[in-house]
């Protein structure tokens, strides 16, 4: 699938910008580890990305489910909505589990990086491109900033790919700084 016909669906179903942006973020964070650990097929991991919260807007009660429904409708081969929705696995009903490298990254990145988004947007330079680690572990171990980032689908996600917590964050926040915006 072209990224420009994933682009299409997600903004079919996706109106606020926020959605949209973290869609775009994920998505290049899934091509950057794709050309470490699936060379050639970065569009596929990137196209994933984009499409992974395709229904949170308007059903983020059955997200990962009506996600299902709303790319096959649209035509999306089974492989790429099996990987898009098993980020949902544990915390929605869906009944994918992650499996593959790529499945494992969005599962992790996904939380981490609204994580790394909000510690960004506490900077002087608004940036990802001066952040350090050290700020977005501290960020981390304080519950009430960004509530909303489970840490422990963060850390299930870090051990899914039997990375160290640090590992994740420092990787993520690289994968970040070869994002446009961020």
């Amino acid at each position: 699938m072209e990224l420009s016909r994933a682009r299409e669906i997600l903004e079919n179903n996706i109106r606020e910008p926020f959605l949209i942006r973290h869609a775009e973020v994920v998505s290049g964070i899934l091509e950057y580890f794709a050309n470490e650990y699936d060379p050639g097929r970065e569009s596929y991991w990137a196209v994933v990305g984009l499409l992974h919260d395709v229904d949170f807007e308007l059903y983020p009660d059955n997200h990962c489910v009506k996600g299902e429904d709303i790319l096959r409708t649209a035509g999306v081969d089974e492989d790429i909505i099996r990987s898009a929705m098993s980020h949902g696995w544990g915390l929605t009903d869906t009944s994918y589990q992650p499996e593959s490298t790529m499945e494992k990254v969005l599962f992790a990145c996904d939380e981490l990086s609204g994580l790394i988004g909000a510690a960004t947007l506490m900077r002087p330079s608004k940036s990802v491109q001066d952040l350090e680690l050290k700020s977005v572990k501290k960020k981390f171990k304080d519950k009430k900033f960004a509530a909303g980032c489970s840490r422990d689908v963060i850390i299930q996600g870090a051990e899914m790919l039997d990375w160290e917590l640090d590992e994740l964050i420092e990787r993520t926040i690289q994968a970040m700084r070869t994002i446009d915006g961020c």
